[in-house]
């Protein structure tokens, strides 16, 4: 009997995903919100735009995030194309976790947090049940891959981001 060998599955190189990104937030502008953006359905992860105010600059930063909802909380992974460093925008959260998501039926002011232990691995597997590859491609990362929670706050809070 031979035994197969599993290769982890392959990952386009990084100025294609570089390229799918700028492509994804150009249309996203251009239609000026109107397409870019999607609901998760089920077996099927959805699309936000989340605004941080930059750690450094203090000025808003933006990006388009996969998420699901976990009751009124969106779910996101803390990834940059599956590279070893951190995402700029969970950097930015850690230093000011209020922030701004952006949905295809509206807006939400949020505040981040990490999903750790038994939240953590319900959540991942979760992931897990969008994504059939996720336990390979994040082995790819030095460190473990972090589960954010966005946390729907109060709209007197809105004003913040």
């Amino acid at each position: 009997m031979s035994k197969r060998r599993t290769r982890p599955p392959p990952i386009p190189p990084r100025w294609i995903i570089r390229l799918f990104w700028k492509g994804h937030r150009a249309l996203y502008r251009i239609t000026r919100g109107r397409s870019g953006l999607w609901h998760p359905a089920p077996g099927r992860w959805g699309t936000m735009r989340l605004t941080t105010i930059g750690r450094r600059t203090g000025r808003p930063r933006s990006v388009i995030l996969a998420y699901f909802h976990d009751g009124p909380d969106l779910v996101a992974l803390a990834m940059n194309g599956w590279g070893a460093p951190e995402p700029a925008w969970w950097l930015n959260l850690q230093a000011t976790p209020v922030a701004t998501a952006q949905l295809a039926d509206g807006r939400r002011a949020v505040r981040a947090r990490e999903a750790l232990g038994e939240e953590r691995d319900r959540l991942w597997g979760r992931w897990r049940e969008l994504e059939q590859h996720i336990d390979a491609h994040a082995a790819r990362r030095p460190n473990e891959t972090a589960v954010v929670v966005l946390e729907p706050v109060e709209s007197s809070a809105e004003g913040r981001t």
